[in-house]
């Protein structure tokens, strides 16, 4: 439940222009000539033991610690350090898009027909509009051709056109690794794409490989079976009891999946979720499969529309509201949902369905409410892309002056709860902080990619204070920091009590092995891929 509404915030300390710079770009050491006095001694005497931990010897850490009710700094070490926020910056896009565009803000997806209806035959096209809905199902496209089937057509003599132009027609976000592209979390961004399973992971295909008889090809399927893949290579089916080694690999700029290695005889099959390109006609040809199920026949197949066709409306689909839409992107951080938020927000509120023009009206969000500096940069919508910067601070505040919005109730429970197992409470933190004070307790959105760990969120004190903190750790290498994330989020949910060990010690107790990972956190290529089944 939203807290008491926030009294002003204590007005920091500025530094002079050139000190200001030189504090940047000298990110390594202690806290920063601007930092407050602390507030609470025992916190900054605990943070500042649990930040002496070795793996955070040669990285680069920022941290802000608030009272929530107050605003008041209880710590701080460098809170004007502009690193990278990686996935914490969906906090930011979902705040934007709640204040922006609307808890109730929904996207609708429309079939329309460029032509006159003759009995049962439409002689025209039929044109799928995309709105950019991030949580098009194949199941609902499935519903819009069974209700232009409904309406009695069987026969549509044109073509199906699958409009996409909502957005604009970049599909990959500034400064993506292009060795990203072929997995689920890089998926390439449109105003049509569809999804193909409950956590909405758009534009991806789900290909499925199963063992045959010993010697044999492997069986290789795809879900939605329109999807527009071509095979090179394959899998071979290995003795029983063998090693197997899947491979499924997109080839950039194309649809073609080459298949290699093995997988034993018996073994259970082996599934793999790989994006698509040009996913506006994906989606078409997904619909188009649907109207063929369904008894209606399109006699000119699947091509992809200029976006300005002249066309009446037929039917349409309707999503969740955003206040639902943002569990599973906040929960799972979903790359993709976040980018169709920037985007959207770029077209109903700046007239271009693009990052800039997103991104600008984030920027004027953050400004409207006091937090427009240091300027950083953002360039996207998921923090994807590693041009992105912002302070712990900045990330602070946002957290802080979110608790008096009329959505923040909504917003606050989108957030991963801390060792809640269950897969759309606790999300990417369902596994971390179990056994506990932060357990169901800490709310927080977490940020990883090579050599960044981060966390930022919300906890709650003993003594029923809420808390707001953000650590942002970058430049790290080799053993990963985030036991030391964890920590600090249980002291600040248990208090100085868990100040009684070393700093090893306490992390090593709060360690906890990655879902389905069995063993300590070594980390996958993003996030944990944060939505770990799919990767």
């Amino acid at each position: 439940m939203p807290g008491p509404t926030p009294r002003p915030r204590l007005h920091r300390r500025s530094l002079p222009l050139a000190a200001a710079v030189l504090a940047v770009s000298l990110l390594a050491g202690s806290a920063q000539a601007d930092d407050p006095a602390p507030a609470d001694a025992t916190l900054t005497a605990d943070l500042d033991a649990l930040l002496a931990d070795a793996r955070l010897a040669n990285a680069q850490t920022g941290v802000e610690v608030l009272d929530a009710a107050t605003g008041q700094v209880l710590y701080a070490r460098q809170p004007q350090a502009l690193l990278t926020p990686a996935s914490t910056l969906k906090t930011v896009t979902s705040a934007a898009a709640l204040d922006l565009l609307g808890a109730d803000y929904r996207f609708t997806t429309e079939v329309r027909s460029t032509g006159s209806r003759s009995g049962d035959t439409v002689a025209g096209d039929l044109v799928l509009r995309g709105g950019g809905d991030p949580t098009l199902l194949a199941a609902d496209l499935d519903d819009l051709a069974a209700q232009v089937a409904a309406s009695g057509v069987t026969t549509v003599t044109g073509r199906v056109l699958a409009d996409g132009s909502r957005y604009d027609s970049t599909p990959l976000g500034p400064g993506w690794a292009w060795d990203d592209e072929p997995y689920s979390y890089s998926p390439q961004i449109s105003g049509l794409t569809v999804a193909n399973d409950p956590e909405y992971l758009m534009d991806t295909v789900r290909v499925t490989v199963a063992p045959g008889a010993a010697g044999e090809a492997a069986k290789v399927t795809l879900d939605p079976a329109q999807a527009p893949m071509a095979f090179t290579g394959k899998v071979t089916t290995g003795a029983a009891g063998s090693a197997s080694s899947v491979g499924v690999d997109r080839r950039r700029g194309s649809n073609e999946l080459a298949l290699s290695g093995s997988i034993a005889a018996g073994a259970a099959p082996v599934t793999s979720w790989v994006t698509v390109e040009d996913p506006s006609t994906y989606a078409g040809k997904v619909f188009a499969g649907a109207l063929a199920r369904h008894g209606v026949n399109v006699v000119r197949g699947v091509q992809a529309a200029s976006g300005a066709e002249a066309s009446q409306p037929l039917v349409s689909h309707r999503s969740q509201t955003l206040a639902q839409l943002i569990v599973p992107m906040l929960k799972l951080s979903n790359n993709g949902m976040a980018e169709h938020l920037t985007k959207e927000i770029g077209k109903v509120k700046g007239g271009r369905g693009d990052w800039a023009t997103g991104v600008a009206q984030v920027q004027n969000f953050l400004k409207a409410n006091g937090l427009s500096t240091p300027a950083g940069r953002q360039v996207d919508g998921s923090g994807l892309s590693r041009y992105d910067l912002i302070t712990p601070a900045k990330m602070a505040g946002l957290l802080e002056l979110a608790q008096n919005k009329p959505w923040f109730g909504a917003w606050y429970d989108a957030l991963p709860v801390a060792g809640n197992p269950t897969r759309l409470v606790g999300g990417t933190l369902a596994a971390r902080m179990r056994g506990t004070k932060a357990e169901n307790n800490v709310h927080a959105k977490s940020g990883s990619m090579g050599g960044v760990d981060n966390l930022v969120g919300y906890a709650t004190a003993p003594d029923g204070r809420r808390l707001v903190f953000a650590v942002l750790i970058n430049d790290y290498a080799g053993t990963s920091p985030r036991p030391v994330l964890d920590a600090i989020a249980v002291r600040l949910a248990t208090g100085p009590a868990t100040a009684t060990a070393t700093t090893q010690q306490k992390a090593r107790s709060l360690t906890v092995p990655a879902a389905g990972d069995g063993g300590t956190y070594t980390g996958t290529r993003w996030e944990d891929c944060e939505a770990v089944s799919h990767c």
